[in-house]
């Protein structure tokens, strides 16, 4: 079963292929994103890691949650389902 990452405190120079060689390291990576602005396209600095295996995504996790990546300490998380939202 998949298990998905929260990924934040992404240095803004940090590509996705900068992401999936580091998080492929720890198992097959199924899907990857970083988000960015709308308008700017210019990176929010936090994405998410979607793993195959969930004990590779506990693995990754585990070893990368404080990892140094381009000058920014990484926050790895398990990703909480998405809450909807109000239109209002």
């Amino acid at each position: 079963m998949s298990k998905k990452l929260f990924v934040g405190n992404i240095a803004w120079s940090a590509s996705e292929d900068d992401l999936h060689n580091l998080f492929s390291q720890h198992g097959e990576v199924e899907d990857l994103i970083i988000l960015k602005d709308r308008f700017t396209n210019r990176s929010k600095g936090f994405g998410f890691v979607t793993f195959a295996n969930e004990d590779d995504a506990t693995g990754a996790m585990d070893a990368l949650n404080g990892y140094n990546l381009n000058g920014r300490e990484l926050v790895v998380n398990e990703a909480k389902p998405q809450q909807p939202r109000n239109r209002y």
